[in-house]
This record gives C-alpha cells, sequence and structure tokens, in this order.
C-alpha cells in the first residue's frame, strides 16, 4: 500500500493558499462539532421534560460523542482515498438531517438517542480535517497548523453559550434551525473552495487493509492513550459539566452553560498554544506538564472546593492543561507517522479520544447515582492523568526522541 506521489507535501506550497485551507477547515469543523455538541447544554432540559434518570441523563450526551468517535477511524482512512475536499462538504450535508431531526420530531428517550446517534457525524470531521491540514504545512510548522485547526473544537463552547438562551429566547427548535442553515452554507461554500494539497500522497488498497495498517503502529496505539486522556477529557468536561453544576453547586441552567462555555474556550484557546510550544520546545516536556497539573487538580475538585474561587481555578486549570495536552499530541503526530497514513492513523487517535469523552460522563452519573457523591469520580480522573504522565515519561519519551532532536517526519 504505497502512495502515488514520494514528495513532502506542504513544503512547497503557497502560505496564503495553505492559510485559506487551514481556515476553511477549521470554519468546517468548528460549524460541525457546534451540530455535535447541541445535546448537551440541553441535557437539564429533556432530564426534566422527559423524566430522565441521571444515567439516562448521561447516555444522551453521551451517544453522539461515541459515534461521532468511533466514526472517525473510516472517515480519516476514507479522506486518505478521497481526499478532504469531497469529504468536508458530503459529512456537513449529511448531519443536516439529524439536527432538524432532534430539533423538531424527537420528543422521547429513545427518539433522541436515536437523534443524537446521528449527530455523532459531526463529530467525526477531526479526522478529515487532520490529514488535510497535515498535508499543506511543512514538518516544522505542523504543530501550531494543527493547533488552529483545533480551534474549531470550540464549536462546542459556541454550542454551551448559545442553546440554552436561543431556545428560552426564541423557541426549543431555533438553535437546530441555526445550525442547520449554517451547515447547509458550508456544505455548498466548501465543495466551491476547499482544494487537496496537489501532491498529497494518495494511499491506494481497501479501508480495512489501510485501517490494519494503521492499527498495527506501535506509535499509534501510545498517541491513541494520550489523546483519550487529553481531549477524552476534553469532550467529557464539555458535555457533562453543565450537569455536575447544576447538581453539585445547585447552579441556573443558563449560568451553568455559561460557565461550561468558558471551560470550554479556554480549552480550545490553550490547543494551539500547546501545538506552537510543541513546534519550539518538544512535545513530551509538553504532555509530561499538563497530565501532572491534570492529576494534581483533580484530586483538589475530588473534595468538591467552593465555586469560588477555588473550583473556578481547579476546573480552568484543568481546561488548560486538557487543551494544551491535545495540540502536543497531534505534533506528535506529525513527526511519529508517515505522511501517507496520517488520515488513518488520525481516525484511530481521534476515535480513542472521543471514547475517552464517552465514558466519563456514564462514570459520573452512575457514581453519583449510587453514592450521591461525585468523588470517586474525579479520584479516577487523577489516576489517569498520572497513569499518562508516567507513560510519556518513559515509553513516549523514548519512541519520540530521535524524531523530536531531527525535526523531521518519517
Amino acid at each position: 500500500m504505497k502512495p502515488r506521489h514520494a514528495s513532502q507535501p506542504g513544503r512547497a506550497a503557497a502560505p496564503g493558499q495553505a492559510a485559506r485551507m487551514l481556515a476553511l477547515a477549521t470554519i468546517g469543523f468548528a460549524l460541525a462539532f457546534w451540530a455535535w455538541a447541541l445535546l448537551a447544554p440541553l441535557a437539564p432540559t429533556l432530564r426534566q421534560d422527559l423524566g430522565l434518570s441521571p444515567f439516562q441523563q448521561s447516555l444522551v450526551v453521551a451517544v453522539p460523542v461515541i459515534v461521532g468517535s468511533l466514526g472517525r477511524i473510516p472517515a480519516g482512512a476514507l479522506t486518505d482515498r478521497l481526499g478532504a475536499r469531497r469529504m468536508l462538504p458530503l459529512v456537513a450535508a449529511l448531519t443536516i438531517l439529524p439536527v432538524l431531526y432532534v430539533g423538531h420530531l424527537a420528543d422521547s428517550l429513545a427518539e433522541v438517542l436515536a437523534g443524537g446517534f446521528f449527530l455523532g457525524l459531526g463529530g467525526t470531521t477531526f479526522a478529515i480535517g487532520v490529514p488535510f491540514v497535515n498535508a499543506w504545512y511543512p514538518p516544522e510548522r505542523r504543530g501550531l497548523a494543527l493547533g488552529i485547526f483545533g480551534l474549531g473544537t470550540g464549536g462546542t463552547a459556541v454550542a454551551a453559550f448559545t442553546t440554552v438562551q436561543l431556545a428560552d429566547a426564541v423557541g426549543r427548535s431555533f438553535p437546530f434551525d441555526l445550525v442547520a442553515v449554517a451547515l447547509a452554507v458550508y456544505a455548498v461554500t466548501g465543495r466551491l473552495l476547499l482544494r487537496d494539497q496537489p501532491d498529497r500522497p494518495v494511499t491506494t488498497g481497501s479501508l480495512l487493509a489501510r485501517t490494519t495498517v494503521a492499527l498495527r503502529m506501535p506509535a499509534a496505539w501510545l498517541l491513541a492513550f494520550l489523546y483519550a486522556v487529553a481531549f477524552g477529557g476534553f469532550v467529557a468536561f464539555s458535555v457533562y459539566l453543565p450537569t455536575y453544576l447544576t447538581t453539585a453547586y445547585d447552579l441556573g441552567r443558563s449560568d451553568a452553560s455559561m460557565r461550561t462555555a468558558g471551560f470550554v474556550v479556554l480549552a480550545v484557546v490553550m490547543r494551539p498554544i500547546g501545538g506552537w510550544l510543541s513546534d519550539r520546545l518538544n512535545p513530551v516536556a509538553v504532555l509530561l506538564a499538563a497530565y501532572v497539573v491534570v492529576s494534581a487538580l483533580a484530586l483538589i475538585a475530588s473534595l468538591e472546593p467552593t465555586l469560588l474561587p477555588v473550583g473556578t481555578i481547579v476546573f480552568l486549570g484543568i481546561a488548560a492543561a486538557l487543551g494544551a495536552a491535545s495540540g502536543a499530541v497531534f505534533a506528535l503526530v506529525a513527526r511519529l507517522v508517515p505522511i501517507d497514513r496520517v488520515g488513518s492513523v488520525t481516525g484511530v487517535v481521534g476515535a480513542a479520544g472521543g471514547l475517552g469523552g464517552f465514558f466519563p460522563p456514564l462514570v459520573m452519573g452512575t457514581v453519583y447515582g449510587v453514592t450521591d457523591d461525585y468523588t470517586w469520580g474525579y479520584v479516577l480522573l487523577a489516576i489517569t492523568g498520572a497513569v499518562a504522565a508516567v507513560c510519556t515519561a518513559t515509553a513516549v519519551r523514548r519512541r519520540a526522541r530521535p524524531s523530536v532532536s531531527s525535526r523531521v517526519t518519517p
């Protein structure tokens, strides 16, 4: 399974054209993530309207996460073959249907879960955009470029900031209608303006064969674990924090949504900073520091401190660390993975990140339902962060050292 082109994509690309492609990809990613995160801010409302248990409420916000995560594996492999010019507009167009279904027709738990299942399509765009951006930039600039692309995760912040407010002010279906229109405009615009890098390697072979090759790479498994902790933690907080704040601190829906949006914004802003630091320093050092911070702050959060000021500082610190780690992981992807396999490996790594965000809300909901307390959920996060730090300091450091020092992609 060899690429058709042996040249290094991104080296001869005009900076202006590369920047335009990065901007278009980031916008599409943000819109898709906006759609992907529409249910989370409404979870407290759905719990009241549908009489959901804590576990059912967690399931509503977790289903789009797992579908969007697992869907990244075929999406990344298909992008290696078909290119993002086809894939991004197609996924944007297909996501319109579940957005409208959830906004207008879903009025039972089963229907909401079915709509959330297909909303997961929006989460697959990450695995489409990473190989696209990676091909447009040379190795020494990919950390920052991929970090900027990662700003598209801010679509979850847009959902957190606007969904409840728009639903209360205009009507429950209005946020969904707005997102559907935005996706339709992007689907058309992206098809007209997106261009794949002319020399990008185009892989051959079946989807299964390419995915199997990616899964056989030891680096893919290490990166998948690190991203499951970093991005998975971000996703878990972004979808479950409204529920946690309303339950643990008795905040109103709007207040909880706004605080969650602040968490998401900080994590999103820190993502390109993590990539930039990795370009200039060492991605292993960035990851190690981030996971140590997450572990320490999770222990403090397990004590359920007062929200002001200690709790706020703790949650914002976790947001900053998770965002920086997410950017650093993909700075490593750009160095450890051959260019023609970035899409396939990104699908695997991205799926792991999403899966990392799927289980914590279910765990938190179950723990709270059994113990009426969230302590053990945060203790588990602290342990996971510590394991990630040890893995980074040992196995990842040994594998990354030659690539980081030579600054080339194998």
